[in-house]
């Protein structure tokens, strides 16, 4: 029987045998464990928002009304080496670098900042719709998160936006990304109130992988069940990885285990 001679029901019937077929044999998408190679301090009082490293340094955003700061320390330190404050009023989100600026967003006041780099002194602020999450940035596109499937890109000298990924695992979109990282062609991604990071390729956005990091929170000193993991941060030139969550003690290098 072709399908050009076959009754509309047997078309259907037939269909939702392919289906069925597709999903039993479609392959689920592989969970890696971790190892923790290294052990730094993390002030338990960073509800953190936004990580990265460089300039030899790792750069800090975090959240809170009256809390929302951006900084830089070293591994060693929790002790700023510089900072800015957020104003009072707003909720800060996440941050990158990009030329001699640190943008950072703020979470539903609708505005982001614009730091000097060298004294994270304010520059500017700059207004931008929609939710504040996480940013990272590579070869002049910011990918910018706002709690949904979808990863905004933008140009970083104006803010405007210039595409969407839609973020999918096995075809099902993955909502509430949070705190984003570019780590050697992928984007990963923190899932807000989860313990897992979605290893994300940027072409087609779907997920090629999952890093389950269960268990490092309660190793943190996490007390609420708002101190979740966030924060990812990768030192490219000594291929480091580097997470933490909202008001740990601890961050950690880890890397993926994966079989």
């Amino acid at each position: 029987m072709t399908l050009a001679s076959s009754t509309p029901l047997a078309r259907a019937l037939l269909g939702l045998l392919l289906t069925g077929l597709c999903a039993c044999t479609a392959k689920a998408t592989p969970v890696c464990s971790y190892s923790v190679l290294a052990t730094y301090p993390h002030d338990p009082q960073a509800f953190t928002e936004g990580l990265f490293f460089a300039d030899g340094v790792l750069y800090e955003s975090t959240g809170q009304k009256g809390q929302s700061r951006v900084y830089t320390r070293t591994l060693e330190s929790t002790t700023p080496i510089r900072e800015g404050q957020v104003d009072p009023t707003f909720f800060g989100e996440g941050s990158v670098a990009w030329g001699d600026q640190i943008i950072s967003l703020t979470w539903r006041d609708g505005l982001g900042y614009r730091w000097d780099r060298k004294t994270l002194k304010p520059i500017t602020l700059f207004p931008f719709s929609g939710e504040g999450w996480g940013m990272t940035i590579h070869d002049g596109t910011i990918y910018q998160s706002d709690g949904s499937a979808n990863l905004i890109l933008r140009d970083p000298a104006t803010f405007k936006r210039t595409g969407t990924i839609a973020v999918t695992d096995a075809g099902e979109p993955v909502p509430m990304l949070n705190e984003l990282e570019w780590i050697d062609g992928e984007i990963w991604a923190n899932v807000w109130m989860t313990d897992r990071i979605a290893r994300i390729d940027p072409a087609s956005g779907a997920v090629k992988s999952w890093v389950d990091l269960s268990g490092l929170a309660a190793k943190s000193g996490a007390r609420t069940s708002d101190d979740v993991l966030n924060g990812i941060a990768y030192d490219a030139a000594r291929k480091r990885i580097f997470v933490t969550g909202k008001d740990w003690d601890k961050l950690y290098q880890i890397t993926p285990k994966c079989s």
